[in-house]
């Protein structure tokens, strides 16, 4: 596949009317685990009582329906390719009792806390062009800070199942900038509109 398709994907916030094309993205598994991208909005138990019977599935469901913002989805040929969760920080539960990346001041921020690729077009620099994305959905919805937690890897070779929160190197390149460091391999980056 040539690198040229990364100028042909669109990027739309996951509604209703594409709930197929994520369902799709994510398969069976819920992306991974059974997630459908519900860990950092529930407790610790909730998200665990929710791998069972689609209970996350049912939950991220709920969130779409309610029109609240879940996140947006990159699209290539109109098939769903990638996913970036993008809502306002106080929707993830996790984030609000972290020790590490607790709120560095009271400013309104949207959050990344996850990005999910489908396998066969990982290594195309779609994070990058994800991330471009949501800057640009954020610009349009007069979004002003943008917040995310990605990891700077301590090896040669980062397993796929440990780049769900994103790998630093792509928020760089997409013009983030650290904006706390109290975690040396997972510091806060900020993109400010």
């Amino acid at each position: 596949m040539s690198d040229d398709f990364i100028h042909e994907l669109n990027f739309e916030p996951l509604t209703s009317k594409n709930w197929g094309q994520f369902e799709q993205l994510f398969g069976p598994r819920g992306a991974c685990g059974h997630c459908w991208c519900m860990y950092y909005r529930l407790s610790k138990s909730e998200f665990q009582e929710g791998k069972f019977e689609d209970g996350n599935k049912l939950a991220m469901k709920e969130i779409v329906w309610s029109n609240r913002p879940a996140g947006i989805l990159a699209l290539y040929e109109g098939q769903a390719i990638a996913w970036c969760a993008f809502a306002p920080r106080i929707e993830y539960l996790k984030l609000s009792k972290s020790r590490v990346h607790r709120p560095i001041d009271d400013k309104e921020v949207w959050s990344i806390p996850c990005m999910f690729i489908h396998k066969d077009f990982r290594k195309y620099g779609i994070s990058v062009a994800l991330l471009k994305g949501v800057i640009a959905y954020a610009r349009k919805s007069r979004i002003k800070i943008i917040e995310a937690y990605p990891t700077i890897p301590t090896t040669d070779r980062l397993p796929d199942s440990f780049a769900w929160i994103g790998l630093y190197k792509s928020f760089e390149r997409a013009g983030f900038k650290i904006a706390d460091r109290t975690s040396v391999n997972r510091p806060m980056v900020r993109y400010y509109i």
